[in-house]
C-alpha cells in the first residue's frame, strides 16, 4: 500500500511537470515569443497585416517592399553604429581593468574572453558585402 501511494505521488508530480512545461511552451508559442528567434520575420509580419487589415495582393507586395527597404536602412545604420558601440565596450573594459589588481585583471580577461566567445556563437554571420 505504501509503495502504491508513493508511486501515485511520483506519477502525479511527473505529470504536473510535463503538463506545466507543455502549458508554458504553448503560451510562449501562441504569444509569438518562440516564432522568430533573433529578430523580425517579414513574412510573418506581412501575413499578420494581410489578415488583420484585409490587404489586397498589391498592398501585400507594397508592404513587403517597404519592409525590405526599412530592413536595409536598419542594416546600413547598424554598420555605422557598430564601431561606436565596440569602442565604448573597449573603453569600459579598459577602465574596469585599471581598478583591478593583477589577479583580478587576469580573471576579468578570462571572463571577457568567455563572454566574447558566447556572443560569437550566438550572433549570425554578417551578410556578405
Amino acid at each position: 500500500m505504501n509503495r502504491r501511494v508513493y508511486l501515485y505521488f511520483v506519477v502525479t508530480i511527473a505529470l504536473g511537470a510535463v503538463l506545466g512545461g507543455a502549458g508554458v511552451y504553448y503560451y510562449l508559442w501562441h504569444n509569438g515569443r518562440l516564432h522568430a528567434p533573433g529578430g523580425f520575420n517579414k513574412e510573418r509580419a506581412v501575413a499578420h497585416l494581410k489578415k488583420n487589415l484585409n490587404l489586397t495582393d498589391a498592398e501585400v507586395e507594397q508592404v513587403g517592399k517597404i519592409f525590405d527597404e526599412s530592413s536595409q536602412k536598419v542594416k546600413d545604420l547598424q554598420k555605422q553604429i557598430d564601431p561606436q558601440f565596440e569602442a565604448i565596450h573597449q573603453e569600459t573594459r579598459v577602465q574596469i581593468r585599471q581598478i583591478l589588481d593583477p589577479e583580478q585583471a587576469k580573471k576579468f580577461d578570462e571572463l571577457m574572453r568567455a563572454i566574447d566567445e558566447r556572443h560569437k556563437h550566438r550572433s549570425p554571420a554578417p551578410p556578405p558585402s
